[in-house]
């Protein structure tokens, strides 16, 4: 299965902070064994996921899993957490036993609550017990369903994030510069964006790279094209590349291929 092309979400439950976190977390999610038997049934698959610059924390719930991180594959063993920044295209492959809790973090999402900077994640993965301590993955754990360990991650969050709560002007400019890329309908190119912002180039190079771990110019294209090709593969007839600032489908469907190392048409029928 590939994300955007199949719809990977059905085999999840999703939470979404509506609190102080919702700023940093795109959400929650865990595995229903229902719906990955009802997809899979007792067959072994695996769920490919196109570069984001998420950080993302994988919690194994169930049987040992391998995650290929651009052209390494790594074995996960059961009871073993990861973080990876997701920089990268990254696949997961699965038993039908699986069994994993996410946290899904925005670009500098993981800096704003723990203090611990994305950049120095790019194509590794880590073991989530260098990060978390070891005695609350095991309440994570222990816990009985979905709605406790949300409930438990956020509580620390906040606590985590109540202590370090000091704005950060580099992570403030790289977020408003997020933001009015969005609301310019993903048209404006980084000089565009720079004088909107009072800023130059130079600086949001440099703020990027500090930040999320690539250049602006990189980010906003993954950024448009998983957008866009969202949209394109929800709602094909009434897609148009205009709303999200290409020049016309040519230039639409060369972003595809760039971002997915496919064609559109060997995909979307």
């Amino acid at each position: 299965m590939t994300e955007i092309f199949d719809n990977i979400r059905k085999l999840y439950r999703f939470y979404v902070p509506e609190n102080e976190l919702a700023d940093y977390i795109e959400f929650f999610s865990e595995s229903s064994a229902e719906e990955t038997f009802r997809t899979v049934a007792t067959n072994r698959f695996s769920i490919r996921m196109f570069p984001s610059w998420t950080p993302t924390f994988y919690i194994n719930l169930g049987e040992p899993y391998q995650l290929t991180v651009g052209s390494a594959r790594h074995p996960i063993q059961k009871s073993a957490d990861v973080l990876i920044l997701r920089n990268t295209v990254v696949e997961r492959h699965n038993l039908p036993t699986d069994h994993i809790f996410t946290v899904k973090f925005y670009p500098g999402g993981l800096e704003a609550i723990l203090g611990i900077n994305q950049v120095q994640l790019a194509d590794q993965v880590v073991k989530l017990e260098t990060v978390l301590p070891a005695t609350f993955l095991q309440r994570i754990r222990q816990l009985p369903d979905f709605e406790e360990r949300v409930a438990l991650f956020q509580q620390y969050f906040l606590s985590q994030y109540t202590g370090r709560k000091k704005s950060d002007h580099y992570r403030h400019l790289v977020e408003c510069t997020i933001g009015t890329f969005d609301a310019s309908g993903m048209a404006l190119n980084t000089g565009q964006l720079a004088e909107r912002l009072f800023s130059t180039s130079k600086t949001l190079n440099r703020y990027f790279h500090r930040v999320v771990g690539t250049a602006p110019k990189n980010y906003f294209t993954t950024l448009r094209a998983r957008t866009a090709l969202h949209q394109y593969v929800a709602h094909k007839n009434r897609f148009s590349p205009y709303d999200f600032g290409y020049y016309d489908m040519s230039h639409f469907y060369k972003d595809v291929v760039k971002f997915t190392g496919r064609k559109l048409i060997e995909n979307v029928g």
